[in-house]
């Protein structure tokens, strides 16, 4: 998760003056997310999520986020089939705000609508969704765009008190995802972090309370929940090396994840 934005590649402004003539073309084709192994979560997104990816945590000493595992090895993407298409029945939200993204310049206090122009869907032939009309006026369709990215951002805002509290309460630990191989060989996946059940437990009652209020607490077990996707994804994996297939969606298995504190 290196890469700056992870999926995009050339972010300009939107503006009336230069996409006048732009439309956008989205929901078909994904390829631009192949060689993303982990897409940021907002909390909102818990639920759903985690009946079809591992959930985990990911950042540094001072921020952490949550994100959705894609795939086990470095640039992989489970869940794209070769020709682009998402096999989960859900999709992130921030997989779906693409090829758009808001950008700020000031810490957040306002936010400018950007477009990566590189994206394929994008063009000038009339294809998909007019960004603006002929009089150069937002179409109903870049409003819509608009008010979902507003949305995003109040959830990854409220995501990020989220992760500041399960760092206040020291409750993330380091994990690893082992998987076993065809040829006996195990493929490890760390990197990440976990909430620690140990530490969860410690918890005094007041803390506790404050979580089940805030309906957190049931997020953190949502998330540990989640993490027995590692197990399909390593047969998932499993599969496409023994004999190369890889277009099934992954089963859902116990958990084949260890943690250490």
């Amino acid at each position: 998760m290196s890469k700056h934005l992870l999926i995009y590649e050339k972010t300009v402004p939107v503006s009336s003056e230069k996409h006048r003539n732009w439309s956008v073309k989205t929901g078909e084709d994904y390829a631009f997310a192949k060689n993303t192994n982990a897409v940021p979560l907002t909390a909102v997104e818990f639920p759903a999520a985690a009946v079809e990816y591992a959930i985990v945590f990911t950042g540094t000493d001072e921020a952490v986020l949550p994100v959705a595992i894609m795939g086990v090895r470095h640039e992989e993407n489970l869940y794209l089939t070769p020709s682009g298409e998402w096999k989960a029945k859900y999709i992130p939200a921030f997989v779906r705000r693409y090829p758009f993204v808001f950008s700020s310049r000031d810490q957040g206090k306002s936010f400018t609508l950007c477009i990566d122009e590189d994206f394929v869907g994008c063009n000038q032939d009339g294809r998909g969704e007019h960004l603006f009309d002929a009089d150069g006026k937002k179409t109903q369709y870049l409003e819509n765009v608009l008010t979902f990215l507003k949305q995003y951002q109040t959830h990854f805002v409220r995501t990020q008190a989220f992760c500041k509290k399960l760092k206040e309460l020291n409750l993330l630990e380091p994990m690893q995802a082992q998987m076993g191989m065809p040829d006996g060989k195990k493929l490890n996946l760390g990197g990440f972090m976990a909430v620690s059940r140990k530490r969860l437990k410690e918890l005094n009652g007041e803390q506790l309370a404050d979580l089940a209020k805030t309906d957190e607490l049931e997020l953190l077990y949502i998330h540990m929940q989640s993490m027995r996707n590692f197990a399909s994804m390593g047969e998932w994996v499993r599969d496409s090396e023994s004999n190369g297939a890889g277009d099934k969606a992954p089963a859902k298995e116990a958990a084949g994840t260890s943690s250490k504190s």
